[in-house]
This record gives structure tokens, C-alpha cells and sequence, in this order.
């Protein structure tokens, strides 16, 4: 027995040297079983390659795109009105009978009828006018790069979201195919064990349950495996819809075991910033457009004043197959101006609608702030747990493979039942299982908190 407890301590001073290089070709042999899944000919993305394709091809950030130009073309044609305006028109006409009307040719004398006219008329006309002032097209000129403004904004929270959903896609994918990997070496360990249990059997050594029990824990661990194995094929689904790639193409995720492990650290001593965050840079510049709304309706009843130009070129006569002889032009320069002397109280009620719309936003604000701390804290605090639990769970896998040394050999020479076997390789899967639910939860967590901190970046 003391023998055989100096051997186990010997080969667990080993164990201990190599256990970060143990976990981390357990998972660089994540792309291996993936390989097994989906044909060879695909191609190979990391997480920065699948965010990249996501930014260039998700159909929500791709209509978040077309947005900002819709805004653009939109503010074009609202401006398009400080451009002169010019515009041709005709009228042909022709007096089935002339107009009648009266006329007095002597002072006091009875007044004549007389019909007045031409029979045919054709006067096109050319009207050009400018835009001089208006409180209208004020507005619109100081609001339209905050809508430009708001829209990009708004792409950009897009682009966030994308990036984190990506992100925490393609670790619960790696999670699984890291799940794969430790019960394809468990079911190779467990096989190891009905062989020699069955041997044991045979040769008389041990009782038939030992080999039954052997067996019943194999088939539990195939079942598992075959379940991870069926929940790769709907995690790639998921993974291509929020990267916008086509679902009949396949490709493997790859990555760089070293920099995901050291990827985990994060500076939890920063101040939380609430400007730094999308939503509310998108609140401030909805109250910036706000403002210009109530100076609109504030001052909207500022006279307009434009500038106009007329040119008509007339054609007369009685007859239609003479109508172009001759021609009778005339022109018109001058302003327009138009004051708004009462609208039925329109204006003020205008004025007090905004006002209360930009109560609103003030409020809203308020909310987002609260609901940014809460996000933060949370995030802080799972992010917290989470690197404690992987912490705690990495010095579980090792005394769990220490342990189950230990009573293999132990078991091997008679000395425990074959249920401490049993024991000691449950433990030893769930540790194994459960650290890489760590690693994954706490790279997930991270995300989640660099997204409440505003620190994403794309």
C-alpha cells in the first residue's frame, strides 16, 4: 500500500508541471472533433474572422446601414427646397364663344355689349423663384446632420450587439466541441475499464457486478457524448444566422488556445462611464433634435421671404393656323413674403407638445442610467464568480486526476471496491466538464461586461 502511495505522489508531482499544457491541447483538439462533423474541404474561421464576415454580411446591420443612407437622401430632399425652384408651364386655349362684357364709349352713355378676346391663346410660361428665409427650412438645415448623426449611432449599436452575440455564439460552440473532446477520453478511459473489469471477471478476481457497473457507466458516458455530438450541428445554425452566413456553406471555427486563456483577465478596477455607452449617445442626440424642434415652433412665427421671377411668352390670334405669327411677352421680378398672423393657436400648442416630448426623453434618460448601472453591476459580479469559479474548478481537475491515479491502482491490486473507481472517474468528468463551463461562462461574461462598460469595439 505505501508502495503503491509513493508511486501515485510521484506521478502527481508530473501532473501538476503539466496541467496547463493538459487543458490547453484539450482544447486545441476542439478543431479535430469539429473536423469529424464537418467536411475537411470547409473553411477555418477564428472569432475575429466570424465577427468580421458578420459586420460585412448580418442582414440587421445591413439594413441599419441602409438607414443612414435613407437619412442622408431624406435630408437632401428636405434641403432641396434652399435651391431655386424653377418650373415651364402652358395653357393652350381655344373660345368655342368669346367672353362678353360692357363697355361705356361716351361719358354718361349707355354701356354696349361687346364681346373681348381672341378665340386662340397659347402662353407658356417660365416661374423661377428663391428661398430667401423661412423658419421651416431653418429647422431642417440645423437638424439634418443630427439625424445623419442618430442614424449612424444607431448602426453602431447594431454593430455592438453583433459583435457580442458572435462572440458568445462561437464560445458556446467551442464549449460543446470541448465537451466532445472530454467524453471521447472518458469513453476511451471508461472502455479501458469494462476490458479490465471484464479480464478481472474472467479470471476470477473480481465479482461480476465490478464488470456490469463498468459497463452501465460506459453506456451513460456514450449517451453524453452523443448528445454534445447532436448539439454541434443546430450551434453552427446559430452561429451562422447572426454572422449573415449562407446556411448550405460550412467552415470550422478555429482559435488560438493561449490567447483565449489569457483573454479571460480583465481591469475590474474601471469607473463606469455612461457616455461611453451607444444608447446614451443616442439619447443625447435625440434631445439635441428636440431642441431644434421647440426653437422651431418657438420662433415659427418668423415671416418667409422669397424671391421670384416670371417670363410669359403669349401667342394670340383668331386664327389656329396663325397662333405663332406673332408673339406678346412680359416679365415680373419681385419678393414674396408671408407672415402667419393667427393659426388657431397651432403654434403654441406645437411649442407645448415638443416640450412635453422632450420631458419624455429627459425621463428616459433618467431610466437608461439606471438601467446601464444595473447591466454593470451585474455583469461585474458574474464576471466576478465566474473567475473565482474557474479558478477554484482548475485545482479540482487536479486533484480529481490525482485521486482517480490513486485508486486505479488501488483497485488494480485489490485493495478498494470497484465503486471507488466508479466515484473517482465521476468526479473526474465533472471537474474536467465543469472547469470548461467556467472557461466559456467567464469569457461569455466578460463580454457581457466590456458591452455594459461601453469598451466593445468593432
Amino acid at each position: 500500500m505505501i508502495h503503491y502511495t509513493r508511486l501515485a505522489f510521484f506521478y502527481i508531482e508530473k501532473l501538476k508541471k503539466i496541467l496547463f499544457l493538459t487543458l490547453g491541447l484539450c482544447i486545441g483538439q476542439a478543431s479535430d472533433a469539429q473536423n469529424r462533423v464537418v467536411n475537411d474541404t470547409t473553411t477555418n474561421l477564428t472569432l475575429q474572422q466570424c465577427i468580421d464576415y458578420a459586420l460585412q454580411h448580418q442582414p440587421f446591420l445591413q439594413q441599419s446601414l441602409i438607414n443612414v443612407s435613407i437619412a442622408r437622401t431624406t435630408n437632401r430632399i428636405n434641403l432641396a427646397a434652399w435651391l431655386p425652384q424653377v418650373n415651364v408651364a402652358g395653357n393652350l386655349t381655344h373660345y368655342n364663344e368669346l367672353p362678353t362684357t360692357y363697355v361705356t364709349t361716351t361719358a354718361g352713355g349707355t354701356p354696349v355689349r361687346q364681346q373681348t378676346g381672341v378665340t386662340n391663346s397659347f402662353v407658356p410660361g417660365l416661374a423661377a423663384s428663391q428661398a430667401l428665409f423661412s423658419p421651416n427650412l431653418l429647422f431642417v438645415a440645423k437638424s439634418a446632420p443630427l439625424y445623419i448623426k442618430e442614424a449612424k449611432q444607431v448602426t453602431d449599436s447594431t454593430k455592438i450587439n453583433v459583435v457580442a452575440s458572435v462572440s458568445k455564439s462561437f464560445y458556446n460552440l467551442l464549449l460543446t466541441l470541448e465537451q466532445i473532446n472530454v467524453l471521447k477520453e472518458d469513453t476511451a478511459r471508461l472502455g479501458k475499464n469494462v476490458r479490465d473489469a471484464y479480464h478481472q471477471y474472467v479470471g476470477g478476481i473480481v465479482d461480476e457486478t465490478d464488470y456490469e457497473q463498468a459497463t452501465i457507466t460506459l453506456s451513460n458516458s456514450k449517451v453524453q457524448l452523443k448528445q454534445a455530438t447532436e448539439n454541434v450541428v443546430p450551434q453552427y445554425a446559430s452561429l451562422k444566422q447572426l454572422m449573415g452566413y449562407q446556411p448550405e456553406k460550412q467552415f470550422n471555427v478555429s482559435f488560438d488556445t493561449l490567447k483565449m486563456i489569457q483573454a479571460v483577465n480583465l481591469d475590474t478596477t474601471q469607473q463606469l462611464q455612461y457616455e461611453k455607452r451607444i444608447e446614451y449617445q443616442i439619447i443625447n442626440t435625440q434631445k439635441s433634435i428636440q431642441d431644434q424642434t421647440i426653437n422651431y415652433y418657438r420662433f415659427a412665427f418668423l415671416p418667409s421671404l422669397s424671391a421670384f421671377y416670371n417670363y410669359n411668352l403669349a401667342f394670340y390670334n383668331n386664327s389656329f393656323a396663325d397662333l405663332f405669327s406673332s408673339s406678346y411677352p412680359n416679365s415680373t421680378v419681385g419678393l414674396s413674403i408671408g407672415i402667419p398672423i393667427f393659426t388657431g393657436f397651432s403654434r403654441l400648442n406645437n411649442l407645448r407638445r415638443a416640450k412635453l416630448q422632450q420631458q419624455q426623453i429627459g425621463l428616459s434618460e433618467v431610466n437608461l442610467r439606471s438601467q446601464i448601472y444595473t447591466e454593470y453591476t451585474t455583469a461585474l459580479a458574474n464576471y466576478k464568480s465566474n473567475l473565482y469559479n474557474l479558478r477554484e474548478l482548475q485545482k479540482n481537475v487536479v486533484l480529481a486526476k490525482r485521486v482517480y491515479f490513486v485508486v486505479t491502482l488501488q483497485y488494480q491490486q485489490g485493495v478498494v471496491a470497484y465503486l471507488n473507481v466508479i466515484t473517482a472517474e465521476s468526479n473526474l468528468i465533472n471537474s474536467e466538464i465543469g472547469y470548461l463551463n467556467a472557461l466559456f461562462q467567464l469569457l461569455s461574461s466578460k463580454i457581457d461586461l466590456e458591452k455594459a462598460m461601453g469598451n466593445i469595439t468593432y
